[in-house]
């Protein structure tokens, strides 16, 4: 089992374990040897206050192993990414924790091609790691040299923007747009790009400090960008996570769009335009039934994965689909980028907008979701989810809810949380299935 890799990248408390500064430094040292000496490297980074010392450690651990460094500075995650193949390095380094409070911090690998690594590579680093902190491992004969361009900013922007022109759309000056930028890695890129496009939007979370990245703002605390809509009388509203590759949308009466809806959107719009390909989206295990039985409606297939936007990528490259994401608001459109990129996602959905000639409250709400509850149960030593009375539960829970609905318990893949996601047609059944499993899981966690 991973000790390092969690669902999305390596995440936890900065300075403490395994994102301490002695931990990190031989994570780099792993990561080193498994790209060999003389690989080059990206390595960009969010706005936590963290970031500058992990950014160090990693880049002291890879010049041991003979990898030659270019840090691009505050990029998306993105933008990062799409270093990689620009920069045509060998692999790339995204320091954050995504939508996480300040004071964690984390580590987000991406292959030669911009995408993140594969289970495969994770393993074998994995294993390079537990060398590493038994045995140490030998510095390279020759060390790798670190570089800085900050000026990468302007590639990145440059595809965002020529991304939206390929919509046939060259202007969002017609509408009036909120964006939360979360105090994030997109605090400057997405302004920039909207400005460019004609637009003037009304900005917050542009004002980072170290500590107030994701606080209150940003994709996981939607409410202030609906707050700011319904006092600007504004046509939508966009709001992005802490490392930007997360989008979640307000319509024009301040209420919240997630993913799923806008993954719908783009799905009906691509396939009337004839650019879906496969008639097929890829999601994971936690959109709604809603968004399934709507594409179903309209002759496409949903294929789910594992929860994780690396697992919807493989996914997709499998089935050759170029539409694919997460009800949390990762969305992937591989005709444009090869990761998810929350600034693209907004400007699709600006372009199709504006094309559609629609307020945003009629172009966002696209299906009516199922009554869906998820709620966490924290537990401590061995996982509840061990226990055959446990599994029985949610076997007869499942079943009773028939094809009407469904249930899904995972553990967290970054916290000792067990996830409890209860969906159907019936919403008192669905919420007595959620608190009579939670209440068991509980008690089995004691």
């Amino acid at each position: 089992m991973p000790q390092y890799f969690g669902t999305d990248g390596i995440r936890g408390r900065a300075g403490d374990g395994k994102l301490s500064e002695s931990s990190l430094e031989k994570l780099a040292q792993a990561i080193g040897a498994h790209f060999g000496a003389g690989a080059t490297a990206v390595i960009g980074r969010d706005t936590r206050e963290s970031g500058g010392w992990v950014k160090r450690a990693l880049t002291r651990g890879l010049i041991a192993q003979g990898v030659n460094v270019t840090s691009v500075g505050f990029l998306p995650t993105p933008a990062t990414a799409s270093m990689v193949p620009h920069l045509r390095t060998d692999f790339g380094l995204m320091i954050t924790a995504s939508h996480n409070p300040y004071y964690d911090n984390g580590v987000k690998l991406f292959g030669h091609d911009g995408r993140k690594i594969s289970d495969t590579a994770q393993d074998a680093i994995e294993t390079l790691i537990e060398t590493v902190m038994s045995h140490g491992l030998d510095a390279a004969e020759r060390a790798g040299v670190e570089h800085t361009e900050l000026e990468k900013a302007g590639v990145y922007i440059e595809a965002l923007l020529a991304a939206f022109r390929s919509t046939g759309q060259s202007s969002l000056s017609d509408l009036k747009i909120v964006v939360d930028c979360a105090n994030g890695a997109a605090f400057e890129t997405f302004p920039t790009a909207l400005r460019a496009l004609g637009a003037d939007p009304i900005l917050i979370g542009i004002a980072p400090n170290g500590k107030n990245i994701n606080a209150d703002c940003g994709s996981t605390h939607p409410e202030t960008l609906a707050k700011a809509v319904r006092d600007n009388d504004a046509d939508i509203g966009v709001a992005l996570d802490g490392d930007a590759d997360r989008l979640i949308m307000v319509d024009s009466h301040g209420d919240v769009v997630d993913g799923d809806q806008l993954i719908a959107r783009l799905a009906t719009d691509w396939q009337a335009e004839n650019r879906l390909h496969g008639d097929k989206v890829v999601s994971t295990v936690m959109s709604n039934l809603g968004l399934e039985r709507y594409l179903e409606a309209k002759g496409l297939t949903l294929v789910r994965t594992a929860v994780g936007d690396r697992h919807v990528a493989a996914q997709m490259i499998a089935l050759e689909a170029n539409l694919g994401g997460e009800p949390s608001g990762h969305l992937l459109m591989t005709d444009y980028g090869a990761t998810g990129d929350g600034s693209l996602a907004a400007l699709m959905i600006l372009a199709g907008l504006l094309a559609s000639g629609q307020t945003s409250a009629d172009y966002l709400r696209v299906f009516q979701p199922f009554p869906q509850i998820l709620k966490n149960v924290r537990f401590s030593g061995m996982s509840p989810l061990l226990r055959e009375s446990v599994q029985r539960a949610i076997r007869d829970a499942d079943k009773r809810l028939g094809q009407s609905g469904r249930v899904l318990v995972r553990a967290s893949g970054t916290e000792p949380l067990i996830r409890v996601m209860v969906e159907g047609e019936d919403t008192q059944l669905v919420s007595e299935t959620v608190e009579e499993l939670c209440a068991l899981i509980e008690q089995a966690a004691q």
